[in-house]
């Protein structure tokens, strides 16, 4: 698709730049079918419909909001050809779209943890959807940790951990001199990378193992496609005076850290690594914040548990749209609502230029390539290590 023509579809929401999604002044609300002139036929299907209605998509996108999903609904894809509303989606978004030979699907899943689980629990429960060889690919935006990649970028998770499962404290009522104000659960120490500050207290969801494999597979397409960039973007980057910030726009394998907070500043950006690193025993470093990916992945395994879809065909692709942390001599307020990051626009875009490469790959070597699957050969899911018969051994938990 020409890149003028992709602009030209693509729904802006300009609003004051923030973190974990790209804008704490996104417009929510929006039902991306009504806004497409694209739309087709909505199929109000039961969720006891016969089993030869069943679609079995060999990629389901999974955006997390309006702006996220509309980048996806011009005629390329054609997935408002078949419409088909799924109980239990989100209010907004209770439709799972797909295109007319059912090869590729797209579902907006809510933003925030309780949102997006709930949505993928919806989602692998449907008779509507055969999931068990679909190639799921979370295709959203993400504030961005400055030490580990720039604005424009677009990582890829092998890790995804949840950041706000742990004891919070006042700044002013800390228990030490630390400067971390949040201390992993059961723990007398603040978030840090010795194994000594180990939550006591484990929920299974503090952390999931993504396939490398197909990681590396994936990052070899993306790799080669051109990346947006902006004048704006460039122009804030360079105030920082270190790399890769200060870079242009790159393909990152790195940590997602899923937290329902809305947050800015080096302390917490410090203290979030040293958790993310220390709830992966050493393995993990964290780049990406959201609101959304511990709660997918959570429902993600739970279908995988039941059978219904495979977690080694998981891809967690996040585009980076801010900073999560102000440069130096730039005030955390300014940059969190009104700083011009110019990372946003170029974020959405991304997302469908490097998007539609993994869609282009999966669909062409679908026969010689991904049908069969490409086999891990670290271990994959929770901290629980709820999937059984794995030959590599647990190393989260």
């Amino acid at each position: 698709m020409h890149y003028s023509s992709l602009l030209s579809i693509l729904y802006i929401c300009h609003a004051t730049s923030g973190v974990l999604g790209g804008t704490l002044g996104r417009t929510l609300g929006l039902r991306s079918l009504d806004q497409s002139p694209y739309a087709g036929q909505r199929h109000h299907r039961s969720t006891q419909a016969p089993s030869h209605d069943t679609i079995a998509p060999k990629v389901m996108i999974i955006s997390t909001f309006a702006p996220e999903a509309n980048v996806w609904y011009d005629t390329t894809l054609n997935l408002f050809a078949n419409n088909i509303t799924v109980t239990g989606l989100s209010p907004l978004w209770p439709d799972v779209h797909c295109s007319a030979d059912g090869d590729v699907c797209q579902v907006t899943s809510g933003l925030g943890i309780a949102n997006a689980a709930s949505s993928m629990q919806a989602l692998w429960m449907s008779p509507l959807f055969d999931l068990r060889a679909t190639y799921i690919l979370i295709a959203a935006i993400a504030g961005i940790n400055p030490y580990e990649a720039t604005t424009g970028s677009v990582t890829f998770a092998d890790y995804v951990v949840n950041l706000d499962l742990q004891n919070s404290f006042s700044q002013d009522e800390l228990p030490t001199n630390d400067s971390s104000i949040f201390f992993p659960l059961g723990s007398e120490q603040p978030d840090s990378s010795n194994p000594d500050a180990y939550p006591t207290d484990w929920f299974g969801w503090e952390a999931f193992e993504l396939n490398k494999k197909l990681i590396s597979s994936i990052v070899n397409i993306v790799s080669n496609v051109p990346l947006n960039d902006s004048a704006e973007a460039a122009a804030y980057r360079a105030k920082y005076d270190f790399a890769p910030a200060n870079e242009a726009p790159g393909v990152v394998v790195c940590a997602s850290g899923a937290s329902n907070l809305y947050w800015t500043g080096a302390n917490t950006g410090f203290a979030f690594s040293n958790y993310t690193r220390l709830i992966t025993n050493g393995s993990a470093t964290y780049c990406a914040t959201n609101t959304e990916d511990s709660g997918l992945h959570e429902g993600l395994i739970r279908g995988a548990i039941a059978g219904r879809l495979d977690y080694s065909r998981v891809i967690n692709m996040r585009t980076a749209s801010d900073f999560d942390r102000a440069p130096r001599n730039v005030n955390e307020v300014y940059h969190l609502f009104d700083a011009p990051q110019g990372g946003y626009d170029p974020s959405l875009i991304n997302i469908r230029l490097a998007g539609m490469a993994i869609v282009d790959a999966i669909l062409e070597d679908w026969t010689m390539t991904y049908e069969a699957g490409i086999e891990p050969d670290n271990y994959i899911g929770d901290g629980f290590g709820s999937l059984k018969g794995q030959e590599a051994k647990r190393d989260i938990g």
